[in-house]
């Protein structure tokens, strides 16, 4: 591995350049922000949510329904 700064060939397994001592890591090519973790995690949560409807919606058929004798607070009095 090359130093970009010397030149100088090194081992690729060393960390530290061996002629001017500076490190051999390769900075990020790209590093996200703030606003790249809002637009992903917008995203997943909108997938989830329509995930749910989607599954909600085609269980539908298959849902049990509670009596009115067992929950009647859930039930309007008349």
């Amino acid at each position: 591995m090359k130093c970009p700064v010397c030149g100088v060939d090194n081992k690729n397994e060393q960390r530290f350049c061996r002629k001017c001592g500076r490190p051999l890591a390769v900075a990020p090519v790209w590093k996200p922000g703030w606003s790249w973790h809002l637009k992903t995690l917008g995203i997943i949560y909108v997938c989830l949510i329509i995930a749910f409807f989607a599954i909600n919606a085609l269980l539908k058929p298959y849902m049990r329904t509670l009596p009115e004798d067992i929950t009647p607070w859930l039930h309007r009095q008349k």
